[in-house]
Order: C-alpha cells, then structure tokens, then sequence
C-alpha cells in the first residue's frame, strides 16, 4: 500500500485506511483493532507508540471560512512513546509531543505538548507523565 512501516511494528484487524500512501510508522510501534487513520494527508507515528482499538487519527476536513466548502489535508504527528487510549480522536494538523498519553474518548483539537496526559472534549492537560521512558510496545495478538 505504499506505507512506511518500521521493524516489529503490527497493525491489527479491521483497521481502515482512506488511501495507499501516507503512513510512516516507527519502530515496535502497534495500531490496534478497528481505528480509523484518514491518511489523505500524511500520518507519520514514532518509534514505541500504542494505539488503542478504535482510535481515529483525522488528516483532511474542510475550511470553513471557504466559500466553496473547500477541503484541505493537514498531516498529524505522533512522536515517540506516545499511547493513545480507546475510542480517542486527533483531528488534523496536531502534532502528539514525545511521551504524552491521550486519555480514552479524548477529543484532541490542537497540539499535545511532551509528556503531558490529556483527557476531555477537547482535550485539556490533567496531568504531567514521566520522561524516563524506556519500554517498547513490541507486541503481537493471536490474531491480528
């Protein structure tokens, strides 16, 4: 499909992708069941990033001050050691800093800065997470 896909990284069943470009994903990095990556503009996920199930990653909407309903793809980036919970949403043009954790059901709207945890519709900042981070997200499911 044209993607970028890094060593020991899985994605797992059901996931659905809007085109056959445009994916960059690191190194042990897993995108878990049934998420959605709209990636008309590009998504590019670090190394060690945990995608819950149904996770949506949005890369392309409409200007609304465009007369014309114009659409428009803005790339989303998740860097490294990002986890993302169950059922969250990143819309287009945000960028997840490195090490931040996306609550469950998060509806995030602007850019996570590093390290942070953010929960909420929209998204707000609750807590700080560590820096020393070291696992890896390497993992496999009987099936994928």
């Amino acid at each position: 499909m044209g993607f970028n896909i890094g060593k020991d990284c899985s994605i797992h069943m059901h996931c659905s992708f809007d085109c056959a470009k445009n994916l960059i994903i690191g190194t042990n990095s897993v995108i878990n069941s049934r998420c959605r990556l709209d990636n008309r503009g590009t998504i590019s996920i670090g190394e060690n990033v945990s995608v819950s199930q149904e996770v949506i990653i949005l890369t392309a909407d409409h200007d609304v001050d465009a007369a014309d309903f114009a659409g428009r793809s803005i790339g989303v980036r998740i860097d490294d050691y990002v986890w993302i919970g169950t059922r969250a949403t990143i819309l287009a043009g945000v960028t997840v800093g490195k090490g931040a954790l996306i609550a469950a059901g998060a509806m995030v709207t602007k850019d996570v800065i590093p390290y942070t945890i953010v929960a909420g519709v929209p998204a707000k900042v609750i807590k700080m997470r560590r820096e020393d981070l070291t696992y890896d997200t390497k993992y496999r499911r009987l099936f994928q």
